[in-house]
This record gives structure tokens, C-alpha cells and sequence, in this order.
């Protein structure tokens, strides 16, 4: 448990601090970069004709957004998500469209959602950070009505999403501290196990599970690839503790690292996903 505590803390502190800002400033990179993916679960949620959606892990909002638009003035989408900064950017979204969206500051995990509430549940790379996850998953459960769909895009193998790892492999040799991945850790790759989602779903009260791999063709601008991997990841994380000479370094070497993605003014890459279905079990759990 002290473990389990120590991970919600951190992150708690790191999506409340750096990595929520730098998320807020980056949202139009973001948005425009996962569009493809947010497609997916849009039409997803569509064509299961819900009409009360749960967006966990909702970051600013885009997904949340384009679930409520869909939906039209007949459905509604609640986001949820950690990040003080994230939410507050996600409202003030909503506000400015006058969407059919709100949004709740919370730990999915943890948090006290009103039972039976919700026929989908999705999430657009959102559910790769809880400390226990099938507790998680069982909360999830609890919120949805019986029979309610599960709709996740996850990210694969590290090794199938070079994109994704470019930055910290270029940059470990010059930021000897800079922290190691742990696969079985809480992080962006801890979902790339298909046999790990299939027992934390079965366990959290979820049936019908189908898992399939996904390629996404993603693209940015190259002009802001360098705002992306300084201010985003470990990278990012770790550059404003260093001094002047070796962040231009990292910068250095890290934006040649990229090349194979620059094409002209944009940047492109391959995005390795799973695609995650299940049903809300009308079992209950023991």
C-alpha cells in the first residue's frame, strides 16, 4: 500500500505541475497530433448510440468534446482527470462551445461516481497510470450500467512506437540520471501486455474482451517538435534541471534523433496502439 501511495503522489504532483502546464500549452499540438485516435473513439461511442459517456483521463478535453458533439443536445460527456491544470482548461473549453460536457477533478481509481450513471466508458490513452488498476477498472464498472461498453486506445510495445521512445534514447547518455522505463510500472507502455488487459479487465467486472492492434498515422509541425520533446516526457521533465551547455546538447542531439520522422514542414510517425472493447459484466464481483 505505501507503494500504491507513493505512485498516486507522484503522480498527483507531476500532472498538477510540469507535465499538466506543459500539456495546457501544447493542447493544439496534441489535439491536432491524436486527432486520427479521437476519431476512433468518437465513432466507437457513436456507433454503440450511447448517450451518458465517461472520458477517463480526459486530459484539456478533446476527446470529451468531440464525444459531446457527437452525442448532439441529447447525450452528455463527463470528463475526468487528475490534473487540476488539465481540468480547468477542459471547462473552460466546454464553456466557450457551450458543449453537452463536464468535467470532474479526481482520480478514476478512487473516485465516488455515481452508480449505474454511464452506458460508455472511453479513453484516449488515459488508463495507463492507475497504481492498481483492476480497482480501477472495478470503479470504472460500478459507474457504468450493466451491458455498458468499454472503448480504450492503449499504446503497444515501446519497441513498436519508436516515435514515442526517440527522446529519451537519444538523450540518456548525456542525462546519466534521467529515469528508466519499467515495463510493469504505472507509465505510457504499462497496457502494451495483452494478456495484463485481459486479466485486469476480466478481474475489474469486465466481459467480452477484444483487443486488436492498431497503426495511426499521426503528424505535428515540424517547427514545434522541439517545444514537444522539451517540454513533454521524461525529457521534458528533465531538461529544467540542467544546466545551459547540456540542454543545448540534448536539444542538439535529440532533434537529429527525429530526423527519420521530418518530412518537410511536417513531422510524421507511426502510432502502435491496441484497441480496447469490452461489456460491463451483470456478474458481480466478489
Amino acid at each position: 500500500m505505501d507503494a500504491e501511495r507513493r505512485n498516486d503522489d507522484e503522480q498527483t504532483a507531476r500532472w498538477n505541475g510540469r507535465a499538466g502546464h506543459a500539456w495546457v500549452d501544447l493542447q493544439p499540438v496534441l489535439d491536432e497530433m491524436f486527432g486520427p485516435i479521437e476519431d476512433l473513439l468518437v465513432d466507437a461511442v457513436s456507433a454503440e448510440g450511447a448517450e451518458h459517456v465517461l472520458d477517463v483521463g480526459c486530459g484539456t478535453g478533446g476527446t470529451t468534446l468531440a464525444v459531446a458533439r457527437r452525442l448532439g443536445p441529447a447525450g452528455h460527456c463527463v470528463g475526468v482527470d487528475i490534473s487540476g491544470p488539465l481540468i480547468d482548461t477542459a471547462r473552460a473549453r466546454a464553456e466557450r462551445e457551450d458543449a453537452a460536457a463536464s468535467f470532474v477533478r479526481g482520480d478514476a481509481q478512487e473516485h465516488a461516481f455515481e452508480p449505474g450513471t454511464f452506458d460508455a466508458v472511453v479513453s484516449r490513452f488515459g488508463v495507463m497510470f492507475f497504481d492498481d488498476p483492476v480497482r480501477a477498472f472495478a470503479n470504472l464498472r460500478s459507474a457504468a450500467r450493466d451491458d455498458a461498453a468499454l472503448r480504450l486506445v492503449v499504446w503497444r510495445d515501446p519497441a513498436e512506437n519508436p516515435f514515442m521512445t526517440t527522446a529519451q534514447r537519444a538523450a540518456a547518455p548525456l542525462l546519466p540520471d534521467l529515469p528508466v522505463r519499467r515495463p510493469d510500472e504505472p507509465g505510457q507502455f504499462a497496457f502494451a501486455d495483452p494478456d495484463k488487459v485481459r486479466r485486469v479487465l476480466t478481474e475489474g467486472g469486465w466481459a467480452e474482451i477484444d483487443i486488436r492492434p492498431v497503426d495511426i498515422v499521426c503528424t505535428m509541425p515540424e517547427k514545434e517538435l522541439v517545444r514537444y520533446f522539451t517540454r513533454l516526457g521524461a525529457v521534458g521533465m528533465f531538461l529544467p534541471e540542467v544546466d545551459e551547455e547540456t540542454r543545448a546538447r540534448v536539444v542538439e542531439t535529440v532533434r537529429s534523433a527525429f530526423e527519420p520522422f521530418v518530412h518537410g514542414s511536417e513531422v510524421r510517425f507511426t502510432a502502435a496502439c491496441w484497441t480496447i472493447g469490452a461489456r460491463a459484466s451483470a456478474a458481480k464481483l466478489s
